[in-house]
């Protein structure tokens, strides 16, 4: 069998929480994708390097004012946490909770990858839950620190009536400031094994992947460290995630790291069974690059150009709405070749704006660029694109009252209103926009351009100095965005997106 060498970070981009099963020689995994939509992504992979998107659970969560950006609400850094992903007998589950709506959704569907999602409703937080299939019992085992146990129905749609529900284990508490959490529950060779993230207060104080086992579901359970490593990196350790095995019984962690603006980004780390604990890494640390037994096998981009070329009205899976989208206004099909993004309400701000197109963003470096038919603004409209996280900076086209257009570029003000960095009279009815984000060593920072002709381009305003932070609590995505600030039904069109993922310094893109 050929080889691949896997080299970390696998992808250089915001794919958290990762959950990874295997089902034959096909592998799978679910993470975290709070308020964009469609959310919670299922990838698949063949070689555990080359990862693509094959399917969404759920197209929306929930329709309220929330969700739906609406009267001043929004779900920024709430929706999906934390997703567990389990196929038992033939059919596929995936159970999160929502803080925002303080419930725990479980979906199953019997085709993963072309399949829609039956959806069940339980009340309540399961924090970062695990599912648990043993013989023919099902548990969810879930909590920060506390870890809690609960017996579902057989058809996993439920709490089982008098079943299992109790405290199952109280992880340590001295000298650590996080406790654990990110639980990963697997049954493996008579053991039951819980893995995970837990943050000390002291030593090195960075995260780590610590492991919970017992030979009984009940306990007592025993604890080992499997993980204490940050490759290096801003002492950012690497840890939470699952593991999985191959076909020739060779087993491997998939586990995620912080990575500053771009957002917490995928590892594969071998593991080695030493007295049955599973161990990962290389004599301890997380390798940079190591072969496994399994034939290479490409797969499509994580980001990807778009020239809008669309027969029906549905987009290419790489693209996520930063929440719920308003279908009635937005289109790639009523002018072939274009999307075109029609205002529906009047709003203040573009986090406010609903129908914003997202797309992540990659390191070490990427670029983003689109042409804008401008016909048919209205004043008061800002059409342009984003670099989308709460400290966001845009370039665009505002149409003042007098029909007269501008470049702007804008940042929030500390409010989450665009303060206008600076301003270009502009006369043309097309112009080409472009973002440079530079991920290298956390520089974390943004260029805005503008162009007449998509050759020459003009810099405008100032560098964004990128910042992770926790109210959204998600990695910098690119985004397309027209939103009104008067009056509703202008629409610009966006004749393409064009991405590029690029080595630093060095303008040829990666792929």
């Amino acid at each position: 069998m050929s080889k691949t060498t896997i080299k970390n970070p696998i992808l250089w981009a915001d794919i958290p929480d990762v959950d990874p099963i295997r089902v034959g020689d096909t592998y799978y995994m679910v993470s975290t994708s709070m308020h964009v939509m469609p959310g919670c992504p299922i990838m698949k992979s063949k070689d555990l390097l080359n990862w693509e998107i094959v399917n969404y659970v759920y197209d929306i969560l929930e329709d309220n004012d929330s969700h739906n950006l609406m009267n001043g609400k929004n779900i920024y850094g709430k929706g999906s946490w934390a997703a567990s992903l389990r196929e038992h007998k033939g059919l596929y589950y995936v159970c999160f909770s929502s803080n925002d709506m303080q419930r725990f959704y479980i979906f199953r569907t019997d085709d993963i990858e072309k399949g829609k999602w039956q959806r069940s409703v339980i009340n309540g937080i399961f924090h970062d839950p695990s599912l648990l299939f043993d013989e023919e019992r099902v548990f969810v085992i879930y909590g920060n620190g506390d870890i809690f146990i609960t017996e579902l129905t057989a058809d996993v749609t439920g709490i089982k009536p008098d079943g299992l529900n109790q405290l199952l284990l109280e992880t340590k508490r001295e000298g650590i400031g996080l406790r654990c959490e990110g639980c990963h529950a697997y049954k493996i060779n008579g053991y039951y094994y819980l893995l995970f993230i837990e943050w000390p207060l002291h030593g090195n104080q960075r995260r780590r992947e610590v492991c919970y086992r017992s030979t009984e579901l009940l306990g007592p359970y025993e604890r080992k460290i499997v993980l204490d490593d940050n490759m290096d990196y801003c002492n950012h350790g690497v840890a939470q995630g699952g593991i999985i095995d191959t076909t020739d019984q060779s087993w491997y962690a998939l586990l995620f790291q912080d990575h500053d603006a771009v957002g917490r980004i995928p590892f594969v780390l071998p593991v080695r069974w030493v007295n049955d604990w599973p161990m990962m890494g290389i004599d301890g640390k997380a390798p940079e690059h190591f072969e496994v037994d399994l034939p290479y096998t490409p797969s499509n981009p994580l980001v990807i150009s778009d020239d809008f070329d669309y027969k029906e009205n549905q987009l290419a899976l790489n693209w996520q709405w930063n929440h719920n989208p308003d279908h009635r206004f937005w289109s790639v099909t009523v002018r072939e070749g274009f999307l075109r993004l029609t205002t529906g309400n009047v709003v203040n701000s573009v986090l406010e704006a609903r129908n914003t197109l997202t797309q992540r963003t990659e390191g070490p470096a990427c670029k983003g660029s689109v042409r804008i038919d401008l016909s048919n603004m209205k004043p008061g409209d800002h059409a342009g694109l984003i670099a989308l996280q709460n400290t966001f900076g845009t370039v665009g086209i505002q149409v003042n009252t007098n029909g007269e257009k501008n470049v702007i570029m804008c940042i929030n003000n500390g409010e989450g209103f665009e303060q206008r960095i600076e301003k270009v009279p502009y006369v043309y009815n097309w112009i080409d926009l472009k973002i440079e984000f530079n991920f290298e060593n956390s520089l974390d920072k943004a260029h805005f351009f503008y162009s007449i002709d998509g050759e020459t381009w003009n810099k405008i305003g100032c560098t964004l100095e990128m910042k992770y932070t926790l109210d959204h609590f998600m990695g910098y995505r690119i985004g397309l965005f027209n939103y009104a600030s008067q009056e509703t039904g202008g629409y610009a069109d966006f004749d393409y997106f064009h991405y590029e993922k690029s080595i630093v310094g060095n303008d040829k893109p990666v792929r």
